[in-house]
């Protein structure tokens, strides 16, 4: 059976640091970068890659519409 791989984008640009996405991720893939973008907020990074699954619920719960996810299938 095939399992799935996810990756995701953050728009740093775009991101307020409000970590919702933080909390939203079951895997914990997601962390504060201990940066700040062009509008002086804080964001978020991904910290963890290797253990995303694509689930998406960072891209549900991000209110500003700030990460893309993707996913695919791994042959194992």
């Amino acid at each position: 059976m095939a399992k799935m791989k996810g990756a995701i984008v953050v728009d740093t640009e775009r991101c307020k640091g409000c970590q919702l996405c933080i909390i939203a991720c079951p895997q914990k893939v997601i962390a504060m970068a201990g940066k700040v973008n062009l509008h002086g907020y804080p964001y978020v990074e991904a910290a963890n890659e290797e253990a995303c699954v694509g689930c998406a619920s960072c891209g549900i719960v991000c209110p500003d519409g700030c990460i893309t996810v993707y996913r695919k299938k791994v042959e194992d």
